[in-house]
């Protein structure tokens, strides 16, 4: 039996509940805050943002990246990485991340896999080149 847009989108809604309470979000919602609660961190992730958009915009407007720019991003960069608070925000990213990509992974594993038995089906049914 056809399943319609509205039932998809409500298991969706479901999933996106029981995700939502996976330890994962929760320790990157923290990581988030806090890192918007430490003025230094804060402004270390600001200071980089605007960096990098003035180099994009120069860039854009056809004026090279000196060295002394670059060598100032990557000073930035390299304050910003060993920061405490950063370094958490960036493992709690990369644990979030990976949760939604096996779940996304998980959704399209049926869709996949009948797509491929269609194709193969699809493949043995043409008719070969004379």
């Amino acid at each position: 039996m056809p399943v319609d847009i509205e039932q998809i989108l409500e298991a969706a809604e479901k999933l996106g509940q029981l995700v939502a309470q996976h330890p994962a979000v929760e320790k990157y919602k923290q990581a988030q805050k806090s890192v918007a609660d430490d003025p230094d961190a804060s402004r270390l992730v600001a200071e980089f943002d605007r960096q990098l958009q003035r180099l994009a915009q120069q860039e854009h407007s056809g004026m090279p990246v000196t060295d002394a720019q670059r060598q100032q991003l990557e000073s930035l960069q390299t304050r910003i990485v060993s920061h405490i608070k950063i370094k958490a925000l960036n493992l709690a990213n990369v644990e979030f991340v990976d949760l939604l990509r096996r779940v996304n992974q998980t959704i399209q594993r049926p869709v996949m896999s009948e797509s491929a038995t269609g194709a193969a089906t699809a493949s043995k049914l043409s008719v070969p080149p004379a």
